[in-house]
């Protein structure tokens, strides 16, 4: 179980762009059974200069938000957290 204000992180920014978070898990052949808020458990955030990177995981995918904006969605894996440049592993916009 995460802590409340982990959970309530994780659900404001799927909560906000809930349809794009479905279309790249769907676009990448990541969406499974569907998407189901609960089962994103972790997030990792960071500045990098007036950009937030945040990644939001379930188990089995990651979705990079850029500010609040869900950039991509990659299948997770635990490397992507101890990176020294975790949003390498995703396509970042032009």
């Amino acid at each position: 179980m995460t802590a409340p204000t982990v959970e309530a992180a994780i659900h404001e920014l799927l909560d906000l762009a809930w349809n794009v978070v479905y279309d790249l898990l769907e676009e990448r052949a990541l969406l499974g059974d569907g998407l189901f808020v609960e089962e994103f458990t972790g997030i990792h955030s960071w500045l990098d200069g007036p950009a937030r990177y945040t990644i939001v995981h379930s188990q089995t995918v990651a979705v990079l938000f850029v500010d609040t904006r869900p950039v991509d969605a990659i299948a997770f894996h635990h490397d992507l957290l101890g990176a020294d440049n975790p949003a390498g592993y995703f396509t970042l916009p032009g």
